[in-house]
C-alpha cells in the first residue's frame, strides 16, 4: 500500500509563477488500484494489486520458513507438536526445543531482518542511492566499535556490549551529522561522508582486536561476524520492542519520504517540513540498524539488498516499506535456517551467508550501475 498522491496538471494553477521549478514525471504518473479511506475521508490510501500480491506471497514464504525452522532439526517435531509446546500443553522436550531453543532464535532473526531492512529503505531512498545502507554508510561498524570497546577496554557483560553497540551506532550518526552540518542531507554527500567514516572506524576495530588478550579476540570476532546462536527471549524481547516502536513511526512517515524522494522544492511545495522529516527518518533508519546490531552483531546486505528485491518485485514508485520489512525477514530468517541445516554440525554464524551472498548481489549491482553511468 502507497500513500494517495495527487495528480498534478500539465500547466500551473491560477495566479501562480509560471516560472517556477516544473514537477518532476513521477509527481504526475498514474498508479492504478483501489483508493481505501477512513469514514471521515481524513486518512486515504491507495491499495496496489501488485504490492498485496507480493506483501501476501512474502507473508506465505516467511510462515513456511518459520514452520520448517520449528519443526525441524537435530530433534524433529511435527506441527502439532509445535503447536502444543507453543499453548504450554507439550511435552517437557518439546516445549524445550520450540520455547527454550529455536523460538527465541527465530523471533529475533524475523525482527532483525525487518529492521535492517527498513533502516536500509529509508537510506537509500533520502540519499537517492542503491548503496545507502547503515552496513554501507558505516553505521553498522560504529555499534561494532561501541561493542569492541566494551569487550575489550571494558570487560562488560552481554547487556552491555549491547549496550555499547547502540551507543556507537548513534555516535557514529551524530558524527556524520557533523560533517555534514550546514551542507543538508544530501544522497551522494552522505554516503560519501558515510563510506570514509565506515573506513575509519574499521581501522579502529582492527586496532582493538590487535590490543585484546587471546581471548577477548576470539570473543571479539566472533561477535562481528554476525550471529544468532544462544539468542534467548531477552535477545527477542529487547529487538522485538525496538521494532514495536520504530516500525509503525517508520511507516506513519513513509508519505512523507515518498514525497521527499520527488525532490526538496516539490516536497516543500506539498507541504513537507523537508529538514525535519530527513533527520525524523534518519534518527529512526539509525536506531533500527544499531538495536539489531546491538542484538546480533553485525550482519551485512541485508540492509542493502531486501529493500531494493522488495521493490523491484512491487514495481513500486515509493520507498515499500512494509514489503521491504518483511522481505528483511524472509531472507535473515532462510539464511539461519540454511546455516543450520545444509552444514549441520558445524555451527556457522548466518553471517557468513548473508556475506557470500550479499557480496555477489553487491558486486551485480556495482556492474549494474555502471553500466548506467555510461548509457
Amino acid at each position: 500500500m502507497t500513500a494517495v498522491r495527487e495528480a498534478k496538471s500539465s500547466g500551473p494553477p491560477p495566479g501562480s509563477d509560471a516560472t517556477s521549478a516544473p514537477v518532476p514525471s513521477r509527481v504526475s504518473r498514474v498508479v492504478s488500484g483501489r483508493v481505501v479511506r477512513t469514514p471521515s475521508g481524513a486518512v486515504s490510501l491507495l491499495v496496489r494489486g501488485r504490492t498485496v500480491t507480493v506483501t501476501a506471497a512474502l507473508l506465505v514464504t516467511l510462515l513456511a520458513v518459520a514452520g520448517i525452522t520449528l519443526t525441524t532439526g537435530d530433534f524433529d517435531l511435527t506441527v502439532g507438536e509445535v503447536l502444543q509446546a507453543l499453548t504450554g500443553d507439550g511435552s517437557g522436550i518439546a516445549d524445550f526445543v520450540v520455547n527454550t531453543l529455536r523460538m527465541p532464535r527465530l523471533l529475533t532473526a524475523l525482527c532483525v531482518g525487518a529492521a535492517l531492512a527498513v533502516s536500509g529503505a529509508i537510506l537509500q531512498s533520502l540519499t537517492g542511492n542503491p548503496l545507502g545502507s547503515p552496513d554501507i554508510i558505516g553505521f553498522t561498524n560504529g555499534s561494532a566499535v561501541g561493542a569492541l570497546v566494551v569487550i575489550v577496554v571494558l570487560h562488560g557483560s552481554m547487556t552491555q556490549i549491547a549496550l555499547g553497540a547502540l551507543a556507537g551506532g548513534l555516535a557514529t550518526a551524530l558524527a556524520v551529522h557533523l560533517l555534514m552540518l550546514g551542507r543538508g542531507i544530501q544522497g551522494f554527500r552522505l554516503v560519501v561522508v558515510g563510506i570514509g567514516v565506515s573506513a575509519l572506524l574499521l581501522a579502529v576495530n582492527s586496532y582493538l582486536i590487535t590490543r585484546a588478550t587471546f581471548q577477548e579476540a576470539l570473543e571479539a570476532q566472533a561477535w562481528l561476524i554476525g550471529s544468532l546462536g544462544n539468542r534467548l527471549w531477552t535477545h527477542a524481547t529487547a529487538i522485538g520492542i525496538a521494532v514495536a516502536v520504530l516500525l509503525p513511526l517508520a511507516f506513519l512517515l513513509s508519505r512523507r519520504l515518498s514525497m521527499v524522494e520527488m525532490g526538496d522544492t516539490t516536497a516543500m511545495a506539498l507541504g513537507v517540513d523537508v529538514a525535519r522529516t530527513r533527520t525524523l527518518l534518519l534518527v529512526i533508519s539509525v536506531a533500527l540498524a544499531a538495536f539489531a546490531t546491538a542484538v546480533t552483531g553485525p550482519i551485512w546486505f541485508i540492509a542493502l539488498a531486501a529493500p531494493q528485491v522488495a521493490r523491484k518485485l512491487t514495481r513500486s514508485s515509493g520507498p515499500a516499506l512494509l514489503p521491504a520489512a518483511l522481505m528483511g525477514a524472509v531472507m535473515l530468517a532462510l539464511s539461519d535456517l540454511a546455516v543450520q541445516r545444509l552444514f549441520a554440525p558445524a555451527l556457522l554464524p548466518v553471517g557468513t551467508a548473508t556475506g557470500c551472498v550479499g557480496g555477489l548481489y553487491l558486486i551485480w549491482l556495482l556492474v549494474t550501475e555502471s553500466r548506467k553511468s555510461r548509457a
